[in-house]
């Protein structure tokens, strides 16, 4: 089933999401967006299935972040942009089964965000994570409020400050990824565990994600909506985006 640019297949008790613009890295674009919030809503309304599973198409990249082709630089559309792009980003932690992140290639930006977003992240041996926002004179908005309490906060701030990539066994080892597959069978991984969980009491499996959940989505998502909008209007963000796409370094100001 084709929801958006998502690929949407059950398998068993088992629902995979597969965002579908392998050409743009599977960007957020608007249709990996529409698709994916249309999936996690089918997830939840399923008393047949027990577990998600979001990953990407192709060999290269589960999803590169945002499509920043797409920024618009007034800042009431920039925040209806963050709005947008929290709805997706918390969609995971909302949906009341359990989600799993197969990172079969590069999670940057907003496509590192989803992953974290998801309770469990099964990582290729291939891949990349990174929070890059920095070198297009912005940060990672929803990483913000979340990465501190996975890797501490010294760690959380060098990776959003330096924005330099990180492999899968360092994601591991800080806690970002749950565990690491050889590349060819990241997503069978990914199922082999889903299939695991799903044949746990549906209602235990429920509550324990709400309990260790609780107290997310709270002032600081509304803080950072209301904020980060203005780091638009500073010329180092038109700056580092416009080096973006003209492929070229950036010549920050500041």
């Amino acid at each position: 089933m084709r929801l958006g640019s998502v690929n949407y297949e059950i398998r068993g008790k088992v629902a995979i999401l597969t965002m579908d613009e392998p050409k743009k890295l599977n960007a957020l674009s608007a249709g990996i967006r529409a698709g994916l919030l249309e999936g996690l809503a089918k997830v939840d309304a399923d008393d047949a299935v027990r577990v998600a599973i979001i990953t990407g198409s192709g060999e290269k990249a589960f999803c590169a972040g945002a499509d920043i082709g797409a920024f618009d630089f007034d800042p009431e559309k920039a925040r209806n942009f963050m709005a947008e792009t929290f709805e997706l980003l918390s969609a995971p932690e909302k949906c009341k089964k359990p989600v799993i992140a197969a990172v079969n290639g590069v999670a940057f930006g907003g496509g590192f965000e989803l992953a974290i977003a998801s309770d469990f992240v099964i990582a290729s041996d291939r891949a990349k994570l990174a929070v890059p926002e920095i070198k297009l004179g912005l940060l990672p908005a929803f990483a913000i409020v979340r990465l501190a309490d996975i890797v501490g906060r010294a760690k959380a701030k060098e990776l959003s400050i330096l924005g330099e990539p990180i492999g899968a066994e360092e994601a591991r080892a800080l806690g970002i990824v749950l565990r690491v597959a050889p590349h060819e069978k990241v997503l069978d991984t990914a199922v082999e565990f889903a299939n695991q969980i799903a044949e746990r009491p549906r209602l235990s499996v429920q509550m324990a994600k709400s309990f260790y959940n609780r107290g997310l989505g709270g002032d600081e998502m509304r803080h950072t909506l209301d904020g980060f909008p203005y780091l638009f209007m500073h010329h180092d963000a038109r700056e580092g985006i416009a080096s973006f796409k003209e492929g070229r370094q950036p010549k920050f100001k500041e």
